[in-house]
């Protein structure tokens, strides 16, 4: 009888460490470290703050579905670095505010606060092709010294993996956000003065340039 108990125990344990291994293999962990290019181009005559707040800058979007394995997508640094490296090519000067709306430097012309609305992503199985395929959208806040709002925008960007030929899943979706980035990106940086209360916001202070440019000639 102890003998049966005893096997019974010894498989009981066997069947819990295989469990625990079946589910640790089905959590992926993606960290995106993307570097990008300086958009080269006319700079708007603003100084810019920006802020990205700490979630921003750690965003972790995790999702563990009944018909999905878990995943957990690092995309904090990656998009730090993008908005940081567009946003500080579109203007004359941006400055980092670390708090928001407190504590801002003064000379200020706008501040531009983005924020991750929503991430999703397709995979292989579900594309029927051995790709992943993803949509980030973001919210953006433009303020002005005083903290009231001038504008406010949404981007939307989408990437896929350039190829069906990589060695991991983690490796193909982060291609694929890298590529989603660059998109969000380009966005950005063509769109910016495309937003209707941006336009009049740039045209005004031309204006004002202007006429103190005026007024200091006479």
């Amino acid at each position: 009888m102890s003998i049966w108990r005893n096997g019974f125990k010894s498989l009981r344990k066997l069947g819990s460490l295989t469990a625990i291994a079946l589910l640790t293999a089905c959590a992926h962990t993606v960290s995106v470290d993307g570097e990008f290019p300086t958009p080269v181009g006319n700079q708007h005559p603003l100084t810019v703050g920006v802020y990205l707040s700490d979630d921003f800058r750690k965003f972790t979007y995790s999702e563990n579905r009944d018909d999905r394995d878990e995943w957990n997508i690092n995309t904090g640094r990656a998009q730090k670095n993008l908005f940081e490296t567009v946003l500080g090519s579109m203007f004359r000067e941006t400055i980092s505010v670390a708090q928001y709306p407190s504590n801002l430097p003064q000379g200020l012309d706008l501040v531009i606060v983005p924020e991750v609305r929503e991430l999703q992503f397709t995979m292989p199985r579900e594309t029927r092709v051995n790709i992943f395929e993803v949509w980030i959208k973001y919210d953006m806040h433009a303020y002005n010294q005083r903290g009231d709002s001038v504008a406010e925008w949404v981007i939307t960007a989408y990437g896929k993996t350039p190829t069906a030929f990589l060695k991991s899943q983690e490796a193909a979706l982060a291609q694929a956000i890298n590529v989603a980035l660059r998109d969000a990106g380009a966005t950005l940086y063509t769109g910016f003065d495309r937003v209707p209360e941006l336009q009049a916001f740039i045209a005004n202070k031309q204006r004002a340039l202007t006429m103190k440019t005026a007024n200091d000639a006479d």
